[in-house]
């Protein structure tokens, strides 16, 4: 992730209204840099892109210092994060800026360049969204199938489905490109 996502959070959190209040700020960086990688995977999982995973990621942070409210729990804390990081890809996808300006040419640079050594990942990249977001969630994440449903707000049998099914997806992809015998 770049430096300057974090730089911009950190701006709002120096001009909010928590600018005097040197607790509150470093509550808000220890948040920031507890749940950083998990938004940030999260958004490049879903966006592919790198560029738009550091506006959501800043998107998200942003959002956070704004709500004030307490969580009831660290998984409440968490799965709040990671509905709004779904929300805020969600909002980009349906933007009309995005419709407008992302060539094709520039997709294929920022998938071939994010992690162009790792096969797995280039495998889970290239699964369907409704298979991609599960497996993320799970392996990367290491939510439940249970948290997944609820987060996704899609029942835990249909989340076991998706994943099964993606896992066979990647055996197969895996094996034809002849990743792995």
């Amino acid at each position: 992730m770049g430096v300057a996502a974090k730089r911009e959070v950190e701006a709002v959190i120096s001009t909010d209204a928590y600018s005097n209040d040197s607790c509150i700020n470093d509550k808000i960086e220890n948040i920031i840099d507890k749940y950083s990688n998990t938004v940030f995977r999260l958004a490049l999982a879903k966006t592919k892109n790198k560029e738009m995973a550091e506006d959501i990621f800043q998107e998200v942070f942003i959002k956070y210092i704004k709500r004030k409210r307490v969580f009831e729990s660290t998984e409440h804390e968490k799965a709040w994060i990671i509905r709004v990081t779904l929300n805020c890809c969600k909002d980009l996808w349906n933007s009309a800026w995005l419709r407008h300006t992302v060539p094709l040419e520039e997709y294929q640079e920022n998938r071939a360049t994010t992690n162009s050594n790792d096969d797995v990942y280039l495998a889970v990249m290239n699964l369907p969204e409704k298979y991609r977001i599960p497996i993320h969630l799970f392996y990367y994440e290491e939510l439940s199938v249970a948290e997944i449903g609820m987060v996704l707000k899609v029942n835990k049998n249909t989340i076991a489905t998706r994943l099964k099914r993606a896992r066979e997806t990647l055996k197969t992809n895996l094996h034809e490109g002849g990743c792995y015998d």
